[in-house]
């Protein structure tokens, strides 16, 4: 065959495998449907490939029994091109290796010996159903690691951190993940967890800033629950064997919780608080912490030992403004999500909105972003922005995105962090939220160009003085001192006393 990397209808298959003869048998195949093999014989060969820009559209990976090297270049794969189509070849008797690469996304599966016939049907199946390879848009540069968790690696500083959590992964020890609130801490152990060989059991969150002492160590250890029930309660680090469990704002945990736990990290083991015999604990520990760690130390909030079993191994995730790179990236992501969720058709962000979003600063991390790209998704940015445009970036009250998102507007489940599932509300209610402050903006505004002359605002906005007074009330508008003047005789100070309830003083 000739080879014609040229053609666009050129479809190039990279065979990774010690026995690249053992896929001559394709060579019919190639001729007739225009397929190229490129074949190496290990991942390392495969790695420097795919990283020299050598354009290939299905992989075909061969994972001999008891041989970790494939695997290892798969999970490098999913990490360096997240959708490129996979088809793995599997000995059935290797129950663990087919575990694995199914996990690592190779659920099209071939099992040795192989028919040419079935894997070439694999492959025009991963050819179909990929794109070759190129993904969508929306989740280009994205890891799924749940239904409602995702890894982002657009971004340099994002792809060493997600290679730093690789390797952090295959040592079963604790490991302290610290962060602004929101950039995303939940992500990174979630996805510690999936990269470990604890990832087929379960991963338990725990908020340690959100329960009582008596019922966080009920939580955590068993024992009596506080409800009025009184039942008794199987702990996490019972319910969790061989998983992992996060625990979250560690530096809020209670003392004496504290100390239970570093006695249980120490000893390895589960002991009842009256008991003598112990049972073993067979759990990973991942804790995280949003707070200044040095002065929960020094205010003795945290104990110092308990401190340095966790932080021996620690990633610090960097807020959203240092990952400027991710921003296009995240909005897509959003916006696809968002636009599913609500059955609502996706809306395109221009480059000048781009541009804005990247001057931000984010404050509030991943959660004040989805919370933009949610009021942009129903408003648009005609509702969000006013007529000063995209063209201001800078900070405080000439930055466009500050105005859009207001603090304590919340979308996601109250969590820790991460790209969270957005709550179960109504399009018909998100629609009025937006509207009625669309509303009450409005109201203001014209309000003070009048000077809070009611009336006036009223004729402004072309409402009957009774409505604009409703409105007021509706939205609990007080006056500031410089416009509380005199009021004209026979003018309503409330809007009850519009309707005949009271009189004016």
């Amino acid at each position: 065959m000739t080879e014609n990397t040229n053609h666009n209808n050129t479809v190039r298959l990279l065979v990774v495998s010690r026995e690249p003869s053992a896929f001559r048998l394709l060579g019919p195949r190639e001729a007739s449907h225009a397929w190229h093999l490129d074949t190496v014989s290990n991942g390392w060969e495969a790695m420097e490939r795919m990283q020299s820009g050598v354009c290939s559209h299905v992989l075909v990976l061969d994972i001999p029994i008891q041989d970790s090297d494939p695997i290892y270049f798969l999970r490098w794969l999913r990490s360096y091109k997240p959708d490129f189509p996979v088809v793995p070849l599997c000995s059935p008797q290797d129950a663990g290796r087919v575990k694995e690469a199914t996990g690592l996304g190779g659920e099209d599966m071939v099992l040795k010996p192989f028919d040419p016939k079935q894997l070439e049907n694999v492959i025009r199946r991963q050819l179909n159903g990929s794109g070759n390879g190129h993904g969508d848009k929306a989740s280009k540069n994205i890891e799924q690691l749940g239904q409602d968790t995702c890894f982002v690696s657009a971004s340099l500083m994002m792809q060493k951190l997600h290679a730093q959590v690789a390797l952090l992964a295959k040592s079963d020890v604790p490991v302290l993940i610290v962060g602004e609130s929101g950039a995303g801490k939940y992500t990174v152990a979630s996805l510690i967890h999936k990269l470990s060989v604890r990832s087929g059991f379960k991963l338990l969150r725990v908020n340690c800033a959100a329960m009582p002492e008596a019922e966080l160590e009920a939580a955590l250890f068993g024992g009596e629950s506080v409800s009025a029930s009184r039942q008794t309660t199987l702990g996490h680090f019972a319910a969790g064997e061989k998983g992992t469990i996060l625990l979250e704002e560690i530096a809020e945990m209670p003392a004496a919780v504290q100390f239970r736990l570093l006695q249980t990290l120490q000893n390895n083991e589960l002991r009842a608080p009256a008991g003598t015999e112990g049972v073993p604990a067979n759990v990973r520990i991942l804790a995280t912490s949003s707070s200044n760690l040095d002065r929960a130390l020094a205010e003795t909030r945290l104990r110092e030992d308990l401190y340095h079993r966790l932080s021996a191994f620690t990633i610090q995730v960097p807020p959203l403004r240092q990952r400027k790179d991710e921003i296009a990236t995240l909005l897509r992501y959003f916006m696809h999500n968002l636009a599913k969720h609500y059955g609502l058709p996706e809306r395109g962000f221009s480059a000048s909105m781009v541009a804005a979003c990247q001057h931000h600063s984010w404050p509030g991390n991943l959660r004040e972003l989805e919370v933009f790209v949610k009021r942009y998704l129903v408003a648009g940015d005609e509702s969000i922005f006013n007529q000063s445009g995209m063209g201001a970036t800078g900070a405080g009250s000439n930055d466009p995105i500050a105005r859009a998102v207001k603090p304590g507007a919340t979308l996601s489940e109250e969590s820790e962090d991460g790209l969270a599932k957005p709550k179960p509300e109504s399009l018909k209610s998100l629609i009025q939220a937006v509207k009625g402050e669309a509303e009450r903006n409005a109201i203001s505004a014209a309000l003070k160009r009048t000077g809070w002359n009611r009336k006036a605002a009223a004729r402004l906005l072309k409402v009957s003085y009774r409505t604009m007074l409703y409105k007021i009330d509706q939205y609990k508008m007080h006056a500031p001192q410089s416009y509380l003047l005199p009021v004209p005789t026979g003018e309503f100070t409330s809007y009850d006393e519009a309707k005949g309830n009271g009189r004016a003083r």
